[in-house]
């Protein structure tokens, strides 16, 4: 296919090769500003993919002697004057030690002022930073920490999975062996605005985290996840998260603690001391909320989700 192509369409320089692999070769930039790209394209070899095609220009550069004798498994001119270069019969190996041996091989001799042991060296610790890495995320948040890695570029996934595996939250600290007394003198008229709260999160949010109708601890782990991925701490003014995305979620992780583990609220009135008793614990919901909307990393270190399993360990 790209034999037949390559010859009706002359090109520069086209290549088939592994995404990850090709983003930490620096491709497609080389360490260029954008002005040098667009002015110069792929005017020497910069790097080798599993399948190229070399233009008549890139090829006369390099030496078309030189070119069709590459080591390479195939290297065949084209009638337009072009040549296609393979390096293997098969891409799905690119990463193992005998094709990079293979792929050095063949750009060291393209671009001969080149080291092959610095080539090879690099090829290396590319083939390293792509090995697979098993999830072994904490047993609380992996529904959380499992969508994370495929929000970074497909090159940096198998670091992210590591990073993640040695992530441990802290326990949350937001409850009390006994709860405080009660001291609002109307308590449906506070419950009725921590529904108002809560109800306001919702209609906020419902589009961009269509599950937080549900009130469940999967609702609570999408909402983790967006307010992750928006970097949400970060992007809007501390007035807003303080006086108002805060207490909302507040409201509603008490909401979600009193509906699905049986809980049963204990007003205060200061908001962050209101309490939601599960078994012989009472916990603080306000008050993890607001702890959880301090940084981008309190989002993972203060969940709602872990704070929601935790109590759930605690009903009984």
């Amino acid at each position: 296919m790209v034999r037949a192509w390559a010859s009706r369409y002359p090109t520069s320089y086209a290549s088939a090769h592994s995404s990850a692999d090709s983003q930490l070769s620096g491709a497609p930039h080389f360490g260029r500003d954008n002005e040098a790209v667009w002015r110069d394209g792929f005017d020497k070899v910069y790097e080798l993919s599993w399948l190229n095609v070399f233009g008549t220009k890139l090829v006369e550069t390099v030496g078309r002697e030189r070119m069709l004798s590459t080591p390479a498994h195939l290297v065949e001119e084209l009638p337009n004057g072009s040549v296609l270069l393979v390096l293997r019969p098969t891409a799905a190996d690119f990463a193992n030690e005998e094709a990079r041996i293979a792929q050095a091989r063949a750009h060291v001799h393209l671009r001969p002022e080149l080291d092959f042991d610095t080539v090879l060296r690099a090829l290396r610790e590319r083939s390293a930073a792509l090995a697979p890495v098993a999830p072994r995320y904490d047993p609380d948040l992996a529904p959380l920490l499992s969508r994370m890695p495929y929000e970074v570029p497909i090159s940096e996934r198998q670091r992210k999975i590591a990073e993640l595996n040695d992530f441990r939250p802290p326990v949350p600290e937001e409850w009390l062996p006994a709860a405080l007394p009660s001291d609002v003198e109307d308590p449906e008229r506070i419950l009725s605005d921590y529904d108002d709260l809560s109800e306001g999160l919702v209609a906020a949010l419902h589009t961009q985290v269509p599950s937080i109708f549900d009130e469940t601890p999967e609702a609570l782990t999408d909402l983790d996840f967006y307010f992750w991925r928006e970097r949400f701490p970060e992007r809007y003014t501390r007035d807003l998260i303080d006086g108002h995305t805060a207490p909302a979620l507040g409201a509603y992780l008490g909401r979600t603690l009193v509906r699905r583990l049986g809980g049963t609220w204990v007003l205060r009135q200061r908001l962050e001391q209101s309490q939601v008793r599960v078994g012989q614990r009472v916990w603080l919901p306000f008050l993890r909320a607001r702890r959880y909307m301090q940084s981008c990393q309190s989002l993972l270190d203060c969940s709602l989700t872990q704070f929601f399993r935790e109590a759930e360990r605690h009903r009984d």
